[in-house]
Formats: structure tokens, sequence, C-alpha cells
């Protein structure tokens, strides 16, 4: 990150203040504060005053943030966020129109509207739906966690083996992308057999059998930019129904990501992966079939089927539809792609797809 990217995003942030009549905006979501000001610490706010960032922090943070702060004035406090907030503003007689993020707890929306004793707005988005365009640092950022994810994946294949555990299997790819410079981006989940039909499972003590099968969802995080895939192997060799149930779920996803391109209609996006799974008369998975991500796992924009909007050349999603019947089989297939003028690109395509290649 340089000034002048810090400096786009905050024209871009200043844009939009003005456009809703807002003379001053609080962030206190962390990823928006990383975001406006490259500080990647915690318990800190960014406020954004015209084209000028300030960034409120405590004596831990100090000299972290003088280090990773970029064009922002750096703001020790030394009571609580709010105050520090209210102080700032002090000094700008001017300011009429403050707003926070909607995201922000109303505990904190009563604190700053108590220090600030001024009217205060809640907004969301604003710097979500700039983010949600990722720049040509993010992209390599989230480009080198793909990488990682991908060479951790690889590294801990061999350990996938009957009487591994969910739990060490997730604790093994998780210390390998630890190990090649990175950390898990989010909670990794790996679920054996029927537990694969929770979309969600939490990683536990069932053992793998030698005829058995294996989805792991996990993601690196790489200065702050994550990555995102799901991949799902067979030991033993994978039954017909099995294989059935992939070759549809591998065919729904080809659907979604022909489709994408700058100016596609997200619903229609959502709508291409459902209906081959709805045509091969499986069940059709209730998430939605794709996201965002970055600074977060989870961010704009959101495939599903009543999203709305198009999609921008410079997005970076992920693809991942599933099939899931519960107690008996779930295969969800998650690639991250990238949208681009005229198509996409599937930024995951060298971690290998097909699952029957273990034992």
């Amino acid at each position: 990150m340089n000034s002048e990217t810090i400096r786009r995003r905050i024209r871009a942030i200043g844009r939009q203040l003005k456009s809703h009549g807002l003379d001053c905006l609080i962030l206190t979501k962390r990823a928006n504060v990383t975001y406006t000001t490259g500080f990647m610490g915690d318990d800190s706010w960014a406020v954004i005053i015209g084209g000028k960032v300030y960034l409120v922090t405590d004596s831990r943070y100090t000299e972290q943030a003088e280090k990773e702060c970029i064009d922002c004035k750096i703001v020790e406090r030394g009571d609580s966020l709010a105050a520090a907030v209210a102080k700032i503003a002090g000094k700008k007689k001017s300011l009429r129109n403050f707003a926070v993020e909607k995201s922000s707890s109303v505990a904190v929306y009563e604190q700053l509207k108590k220090a600030l004793k001024v009217r205060l707005k809640a907004v969301s988005s604003i710097v979500e739906d700039i983010r949600a365009d990722k720049d040509t640092g993010e992209a390599a950022k989230i480009k080198t966690a793909i990488s990682i994810s991908t060479r951790a994946l690889a590294l801990t294949k061999p350990y996938i083996r009957a009487g591994v555990t969910e739990s060490e299997l997730a604790g093994m790819l998780d210390f390998q992308m630890k190990k090649l410079g990175a950390k898990n981006g989010f909670e990794t989940i790996v679920a054996f057999g029927p537990n694969a039909s929770r979309p969600h499972h939490q990683p536990g003590k069932r053992k793998l059998k030698k005829r058995d099968s294996v989805l792991i969802d996990f993601g690196a995080e790489y200065e702050g930019y994550r990555s995102d895939l799901t991949r799902c192997f067979c030991i033993g060799g994978a039954t017909a129904f099995y294989k059935k149930v992939y070759d549809v779920v591998e065919r729904a996803q080809a659907a979604a990501i022909g489709i994408m391109k700058d100016g596609a209609d997200m619903i229609e996006v959502d709508a291409a992966a459902r209906k081959v799974i709805a045509e091969s008369g499986l069940p059709v998975y209730g998430h939605g079939s794709g996201h965002g991500f970055g600074l977060e796992i989870h961010e704009n924009p959101f495939l599903k089927p009543d999203g709305k909007g198009t999609l921008k050349a410079g997005q970076i999603l992920t693809i991942e539809p599933g099939i899931y019947i519960p107690g008996k089989i779930g295969v969800r297939i998650e690639d991250d792609v990238l949208v681009t003028k005229t198509g996409s690109w599937v930024l995951t395509a060298k971690c290998p797809h097909r699952p029957y290649e273990i034992g």
C-alpha cells in the first residue's frame, strides 16, 4: 500500500459523503479502519473529515500505527474512543452532519451521540461498496493468499488417511499455512462423511474411515487479505452416487462462472448454478452462490436469489454451489474468481479439483 492508494480511497469516500450531505464519517469496523489508514491493529477507529483521516488508538498500538499508517494523523487517546473523536470534532467548528457505521453497536452509537452532542446518523455500505472493487495491490495479496492455501493443502494431503480426526486435519492445515507465512483466514472446516451435509460443520473427534469422503473449506490470510476455497476428496474410492453428486455441483459452478463478466446481473449468476442442481433432481443449497472477500471473508457483493445489482470488473468473488443431503452426503466446490471486462479468471485454478485421488 502507498500514499496514492490511500488518497484515492479517501477521495472516493469523500465523494460518497458529499452525496449523502455528510461532513464527518466515523469508522469502527476493523476492516474499514485498515482500508482507510493501513493500520492492522485492534481497538482503534478512523475519522474522516473532508480529505483528512485520523486514526484514534491508544498507547498499546502507537508504535505499530506510526509504522503502518499512511497519510493519516495518529491520535493517541487517554480517554474513551468516543471522547477522543469528540476532541477531534471540537476543533472543526463548521462540522454539522456526523455519521457512524450502522454496524457499530448500540452502545457505541449512544456513546458517540453523548460525546459529540450533535445529531448522529447511522450509515451503511459507504466504505464496503468501494472495497468491493479490488485494486491491483489488493488483488496481488489475494493471489498470494491463494498460492499459500494451495501449497498448504498439498502439504496436508499426506495426512488425509484413515484414523486422522477432523480436528487433527484442520490443525495440520492451519499449521502449514502458518509455516508458509500466513495464517488461517477463518476457522477451517473439515467434515468427514455425513458431517459434510452441514455447510458450516465444526471439526470434531470423528475419525476418517478407510472408505470415506472429506470436505475441506479453508483459506489463508496474507497481509490482511484472504482466500476462500472448498475442496472434496474420497479415500478408498468414491461411490457412484458421490460421483454423480460431485459432477452436478461441478457443472453448476461452471454454469455460474461461465456467465460472469462486467455488467452481469448477480441474480442471473446465482440462478445459473441453482438451475443445474434443480434440473438434476437433487436438493438445491440454501446458502448464497458466492460472495466477495478481501479484508473480511464475507464482503460485498453477495450472489443470492434476492441480490441486487451487477458485477463489475475488478471484483473478486467466490463461486460455491453445493449439494447437501442431511446425514448422508455433502459436496461443495468453491473457487475464487476475478471479474473482468469480457469474462472472468479463476484464480484458484491451480488447486486440484477432482476428488478421486487419495487412497
